[in-house]
């Protein structure tokens, strides 16, 4: 068991009755990336794995689905390495141990991360009948989630994870009370512990994540991966109007800690992906992850819990980087 669990209570879960989609609006991230596990690592993706963690609230009482669009590799929305060859795997886990076995916080996957019971699971390589189409998992009773007081409701994992090739699968999910449209389940949400994505080629459009501050918290590290340099990385805060976060290059990690005052604890920091607005770069993939100074990796919500932190700061591409001593 985890020694200590995301500190959400129930009030803050209400806010997410429309935050099913993943990456969700809010996000302004077009699409989840997974490589094939012989992929470049230059291209983006840090470890060819990728685990989110779904909440059901207690008073779900009918089935849920996990929806998937996109899940093969071979349309248009997908990365090619030269000929398409890759194979993922999703697979969805419930029961005990699913959410708090410890390796289930690992930023690289390793041990028991793969814990509880696998529900389903389905590999995709490049069947087109996939292609920009939604396949769906369930239906699960609710029940069958971990049940975690914390979070009062059950949690399923679901796994994507790179099995052959070398191309970047682009995909979504949706939680969803139906297994052929996109209904969200009330009071649901949606968490990982590390981040892989596809950032807009629109450089207009900022990418938004939104990592929880539990109450234990007094600095954070911020890691991100493979930027390429692209603009740069904002901390916004309901205290703070912005602090710049340390970016990476290309293929490579930049961390950089930032210190948490008391009235940022319990809500969500908005960390920000500003693209360089003179040179554009395309189909730029990004991991990102944040730990606390126990070394723990903190929850990744595809929704800001309690809404979007108060101040929208905007900054100019050409601003120094540097760090506030909250």
């Amino acid at each position: 068991m985890l020694k200590q669990l995301s500190a959400v209570c129930f009030c803050f879960i209400s806010f997410f009755s429309t935050a099913q989609q993943i990456p969700a609006v809010e996000e302004n991230i077009p699409f989840l990336v997974t490589f094939g596990k012989l992929g470049d690592k230059s291209w983006g993706d840090d470890d060819f794995s990728q685990t989110f963690f779904f909440v059901i609230p207690k008073f779900q009482v009918t089935p849920i689905f996990i929806r998937i669009f996109d899940p093969e590799t071979s349309g248009s929305n997908d990365e090619k390495k030269a000929e398409y060859n890759t194979k993922t795997k999703f697979s969805v886990y419930g029961g005990k141990s699913c959410f708090t076995a410890k390796d289930v916080r690992l930023t690289d996957p390793g041990g028991n991360y793969k814990s509880g019971n696998m529900l389903h699971s389905k590999t995709f390589g490049g069947e087109e009948i996939y292609d920009e189409e939604w396949y769906t998992f369930g239906p699960f009773n609710p029940t069958e989630g971990e049940w975690v007081p914390e979070y009062n409701g059950y949690i399923f994992k679901i796994i994507a994870e790179g099995i052959a090739g070398d191309d970047g699968n682009l995909y979504k999910y949706f939680l969803s009370t139906s297994p052929i449209e996109n209904k969200p389940v009330e009071g649901g949400n949606a968490f990982t512990f590390e981040y892989t994505f596809r950032l807009s080629d629109n450089q207009n459009h900022i990418a938004h994540l939104y990592p929880f501050i539990e109450d234990n918290v007094v600095s954070v590290r911020v890691s991100n991966f493979d930027f390429d340099f692209d603009g740069n990385i904002n901390i916004v805060s309901m205290v703070k109007k912005g602090e710049l976060s340390k970016a990476s290059g290309d293929n490579v990690w930049a961390t950089s800690e930032h210190f948490v005052v008391e009235k940022e604890k319990k809500t969500t920091l908005d960390v920000q992906f500003i693209k360089n607005k003179k040179i554009l770069i395309k189909s730029n993939n990004v991991s990102l992850y944040v730990l606390n100074q126990y070394g723990n990796a903190l929850p990744i919500y595809t929704a800001p819990i309690g809404g979007t932190p108060a101040h929208n700061y905007k900054i100019q591409f050409d601003q120094k980087k540097k760090t506030s001593p909250y």
